[in-house]
């Protein structure tokens, strides 16, 4: 293990480390009241359950880190018809939550096919991309068929309804496809079209396309506390009541009052304005600031990748963040409609926390990988 460490990318995995304490920390205090007030369990009750499933995230990323991306071959294929099944079995045996048919309830804990898929879909584009490129084989049947999948994947999640998933396992295709070095101008024409395709898409879905009434409710969301006593404008409301409580320096940690049941979300999608609450603007801030350099260390592993296969599976960790954070923060400030995105390591939840350190984990065998291929070029 001193070895791996050696080669990995240390202030990515110190930034691993700080945010998922941090996480830890806020999902206690945002959780503590939810858990006794409306559930009559113990205040720690969320904590514990997030602290398992850190122990057993990182010991999987130890595993992962030994696994080379070469072998990924096998189970990128296995891993996209499996969650494909996986996600249309839940209309059959899914458990509804808030009105989405999302989970597998196993009791010990709650499966989210379409949490995974998000790693998934980067794994399976990541491979078979990987070998295009290496045949150096550029028709367009071959660039165009991997995708089909996460199409597929994109279509049963919309249809739990659940379009803040679908939007990122979507985003992250499409960055991806968007990324690609192929330089025939076929693929180039292919861009432009799928860049219109997508303004069309998302044009039609906001302006009249089959949504129901719930996922219609959600287009309206410019100044929520002028709805205060509505549900388009209940949650967003009290998150500006919580960010504008906090000031610049906050409450103090554990002091935040919309947490007591005014948040229904407040240790998931809404945990962002409990923790400016408590701690300030200030910490919102450096907390924003430090996501950023996270994304930058990434990048910066994705240009340094030995291969196309590497690179896409860093870059896809990194669209996979990037959006996540994107659609949470513009839904909490009102900027954008509201989707229930959590953000990454401080909202509470196994199968998104379980699949982000995955893919960094993940992203650190790339790094591995590059440092190994520079250590063999030094030998040469």
């Amino acid at each position: 293990m001193k070895a791996k460490f050696k080669k990995m990318d240390k202030v990515l995995f110190f930034l691993m480390i700080a945010f998922t304490l941090f996480g830890l920390i806020m999902i206690f205090s945002a959780s503590s009241i939810t858990a006794v007030l409306y559930n009559g369990v113990s205040e720690k009750y969320y904590f514990m359950k997030h602290l398992y499933i850190i122990i057993a995230s990182w010991i999987l990323g130890l595993f992962v880190l030994n696994y080379p991306t070469s072998k990924y071959k096998f189970w990128g294929p296995v891993g996209i018809i499996g969650i494909t099944l996986a996600l249309a079995g839940l209309f059959a045996y899914g458990t509804l939550t808030n009105n989405v048919l999302s989970w597998y309830d196993l009791g010990f804990f709650s499966f989210q096919p379409s949490e995974f898929a998000k790693s998934i879909v980067i794994i399976f584009l990541a491979v078979s991309l990987g070998e295009v490129h290496r045949k150096k084989d550029y028709s367009l049947n071959k660039i165009i068929i991997p995708f089909i999948f996460p199409l597929i994947i994109v279509g049963l999640t919309i249809l739990q309804p659940d379009l803040g998933t679908a939007a990122i396992i979507g985003g992250i295709a499409f960055l991806i496809f968007m990324a690609l070095p192929f330089k025939d101008k076929s693929v180039k024409k292919l861009k432009g079209f799928g860049v219109i395709t997508v303004i069309l898409a998302s044009a039609f879905l906001v302006l009249g396309g089959n949504l129901n009434e719930e996922q219609n409710s959600r287009l309206t969301y410019r100044e929520p506390c002028t709805r205060y006593t509505d549900k388009t404008g209940y949650q967003v409301c009290n998150g500006f009541i919580a960010i504008s409580n906090g000031g610049l320096t906050g409450v103090g940690l554990g002091n935040s009052t919309q947490k007591y049941l005014y948040l229904p979300e407040a240790y998931t999608d809404f945990i962002f304005p409990v923790v400016i609450e408590e701690l300030g603007a200030l910490v919102g801030i450096l907390i924003i600031v430090s996501f950023i350099f996270l994304l930058f260390r990434i990048l910066k592993i994705a240009r340094s990748a030995p291969n196309l296969r590497g690179s896409i599976i860093a870059y896809g960790t990194f669209a996979f963040i990037l959006l996540h954070l994107l659609i949470n923060f513009l839904g909490v400030l009102a900027l954008i409609p509201l989707t229930g995105v959590p953000v990454p390591f401080l909202s509470y939840g196994g199968s998104f926390y379980v699949n982000i350190i995955f893919m960094l984990f993940l992203t650190q065998r790339v790094q591995i990988e590059s440092y190994n291929q520079k250590e063999r070029q030094v030998l040469k």
